[in-house]
């Protein structure tokens, strides 16, 4: 117990394949993840917090959600929401561009939807500009940026360091014909997250297989396309 009241954000490292952790890092304060998670929620963690730290305890609070509950359950969502951190990088030559532990995002997005695949599609539309999506054109413009030619190698490189372009470069491993379980083993990212966004791969596959004539005798696959986050734009550009 750190014996901190009102809020504090902890920075942890979980091994995935254990119950082990650690703390990196503590803050007696409020962060901008504090912030994005009152908004995501509706819960609102800082006059909880200041609440707190003048005396209160979060039975004798109100849940300002459901104005019933006390402030000690958790908030209940039917959406799925996505922070995604935006890295401006190419600015600092020297700069590492490998992600750690160390703060080195400018900013970050919040997007809201009903799936994870329409909301990190939503997310990644808003933090770079220059894609549609998932998409693997992106990790082909970076490839390009670096003088790099397009061939699996220096994607299944970029799969295994955390960096600002890897979950683009999953996007070209899929195009690449890699599968869910390969990624996994090169990114130990959890089988649940590349499953989805392999999900979002077959609608692109599948919607390059058609043209606006096919899509339009097919309303199961549009359906299934926006509610997966596919924009008007990026739909097109698969016709």
């Amino acid at each position: 117990h750190l014996g901190v009241v009102g809020e504090c954000n902890i920075q942890y490292a979980v091994d995935p394949h254990s119950q082990e952790f650690r703390i990196i890092e503590v803050n007696a304060r409020l962060s901008r993840s504090s912030a994005l998670a009152s908004k995501a929620t509706g819960y609102p963690l800082a006059y909880v917090a200041a609440k707190l730290a003048l005396g209160s305890d979060l039975v004798s609070l109100r849940n300002s959600v459901t104005r019933v509950t006390t402030a000690c359950f958790e908030p209940s969502l039917d959406y799925v929401v996505a922070k995604v951190p935006r890295w401006d990088l190419r600015k600092f030559t020297s700069v590492d561009p490998a992600v750690g532990s160390c703060m080195k995002s400018v900013g970050e997005v919040m997007s809201i939807g009903r799936t994870f695949e329409e909301t990190i599609q939503k997310a990644l539309r808003m933090v770079d500009e220059s894609c549609n999506g998932f998409e693997a054109e992106r990790f082909d413009q970076e490839l390009v940026h670096r003088g790099v030619a397009c061939t699996a190698e220096p994607v299944k490189a970029e799969l295994q360091k955390p960096s600002p372009t890897r979950i683009w470069s999953i996007a070209k491993a899929y195009e690449l014909g890699m599968s869910v379980e390969e990624v996994h083993q090169l990114t130990r990212i959890d089988r649940w997250f590349l499953s989805k966004l392999h999900h979002i791969h077959s609608i692109k596959q599948s919607l390059k297989s058609m043209d606006y004539q096919d899509l339009s005798a097919n309303a199961d696959l549009l359906r299934e396309a926006k509610r997966c986050g596919f924009a008007d734009r990026q739909i097109a550009r698969e016709l």
